[in-house]
């Protein structure tokens, strides 16, 4: 931190040196360098995107533009779940990006959708075959708050095969097993690890919906 304090003390001297130097006829032909470099990483810009980003530059130096230009295209692209956007005197801007989880595939109006760990639908053509589809009309929020759930129990996320939403805010789970759990709309953390432990159970190996709506109540079907 200390170091960059100093680094910005060094640039702004320098720069009142040199605007001390220039008399107003002179200032008004002064030019700062242009921003001739862009480092991006973490992920590939459609040609859209690149060429947004490309003119902002080449139509400002590092002084001139705003941080808040380059991401208000940044937060249009759905596949970006977290960035940095670095000024690098005096001619290069540093943009650092970390690229969305696709959690799982959806359908929405006839269209296919990824649904990424940012909270945001990505529109693709195909769906993931290694990804959960979820049914119903869900907000990604509510989806990701019950992922969270799901990862503090014994349910293992790669054995889930569909979710269904329901209006009532209710889910059940499908897994890759064709094991289907209905579950209530609270306690959903304790009905899942209590459903794992049945599944477990050599018992009940022959189970193929488990009901546990019902408060203190296992409806069993095999």
């Amino acid at each position: 931190m200390l170091q960059q304090i100093n680094k910005k003390i060094i640039l702004y001297i320098s720069l009142v040196i040199i605007l001390g130097t220039l008399n107003n006829k002179n200032l008004k032909n002064f030019d700062f360098p242009k921003i001739n470099m862009i480092d991006i990483e973490g992920i590939e810009f459609n040609e859209n995107e690149f060429f947004k980003i490309s003119n902002l530059i080449k139509l400002n130096n590092l002084f001139s533009i705003q941080k808040s230009q380059i991401k208000e295209i940044l937060n249009s692209n759905n596949l970006i779940e977290e960035y940095e956007v670095f000024k690098r005197y005096p001619s290069s801007l540093e943009i650092k990006i970390k690229k969305t989880n696709f959690l799982a595939s959806t359908n929405i109006n006839g269209k296919n959708y990824l649904v990424g760990s940012n909270g945001k639908f990505i529109n693709t053509k195909d769906y993931s075959k290694n990804l959960p589809f979820v049914f119903g009309n869900f907000e990604t929020e509510k989806f990701l708050k019950f992922k969270d759930i799901i990862l503090q129990t014994k349910l293992k996320y790669n054995k889930i095969k569909n979710f269904y939403y329901f209006p009532s805010g209710r889910w059940d789970i499908e897994m890759t097993s064709g094991v289907l759990i209905k579950l209530p709309i609270t306690e959903i953390k304790e009905s899942l690890n209590l459903s794992i432990d049945l599944l477990d159970d050599i018992e009940f190996s022959n189970i193929k919906i488990l009901d546990m709506r019902q408060k203190n109540q296992i409806v069993i079907n095999d």
